[in-house]
C-alpha cells in the first residue's frame, strides 16, 4: 500500500511540477501546487455536484424525516464533500504541504474544521455580495471564491498543516 502511495504521490508531484516553470517568477512552489490542486479538486466537485444534482437526487427535493433538503444542498453536502473531502485533504498533505510534522489525525480534524468555516463563509458572502451588495449571481460567486480560497490557503498553510519549519519551500 506504501508504495501504491508514493507512486501516486510522486506521479500527481512530476505532472503539477511540470507546469511550474510558467509560474515561477509570480508564485513560490507551494503556493503553485496549492492553486493546482485546488483549482483540481474544486472542478472535480463540481462534476461531482452535477452528477449529484442531475443523477442521484434527480433535481427533486430530499426528504429526511421531517426535514427537507433543496437538490442544490443535498447535491453539496450528502454527496460531493464526501467525495472531494478525503481527496482534498490528501493533495494538502501529501502534495501541497508536505513539511507539516503534525499528525495525521490532527491534521484531517483541522482540515475538517477549515472545510466547515470554509463552507460558512461562502454562505455569507454568496449572500452579501448578491443579496445585499445586489452583484449580479456570477460576479457574487467570483468575489465570494476569492474570500474563500484566500481565507482556505492561509488557514491549511497556518493551522491545519503547520510546520515547524517557518517559510520552508516544499520538497
Amino acid at each position: 500500500m506504501q508504495k501504491i502511495h508514493q507512486n501516486i504521490r510522486g506521479l500527481i508531484l512530476t505532472i503539477v511540477d511540470a507546469f511550474y516553470p510558467l509560474f515561477k517568477r509570480i508564485m513560490p512552489l507551494q503556493t503553485f501546487r496549492y492553486a493546482a490542486c485546488g483549482g483540481f479538486n474544486t472542478l472535480m466537485g463540481i462534476a461531482l455536484y452535477y452528477v449529484g444534482y442531475t443523477f442521484i437526487f434527480k433535481e427533486q427535493i430530499v426528504q429526511m424525516g421531517s426535514f427537507a433538503l433543496e437538490p442544490h444542498i443535498a447535491a453539496d453536502y450528502l454527496f460531493a464533500i464526501w467525495i472531494s473531502f478525503p481527496i482534498g485533504f490528501y493533495l494538502s498533505r501529501y502534495v501541497v504541504f508536505q513539511e507539516s510534522s503534525l499528525p495525521r489525525r490532527v491534521q484531517v480534524f483541522r482540515y475538517g474544521v477549515v472545510v466547515v468555516g470554509a463552507m460558512g463563509l461562502n454562505y455569507f458572502f454568496l449572500k452579501f455580495f448578491i443579496e445585499i451588495v445586489q452583484l449580479n449571481a456570477t460576479v457574487g460567486k467570483v468575489c465570494t471564491n476569492v474570500v474563500v480560497i484566500v481565507f482556505s490557503y492561509i488557514s491549511q498553510r497556518n493551522y491545519s498543516f503547520k510546520s515547524d519549519k517557518p517559510d520552508q519551500e516544499p520538497v
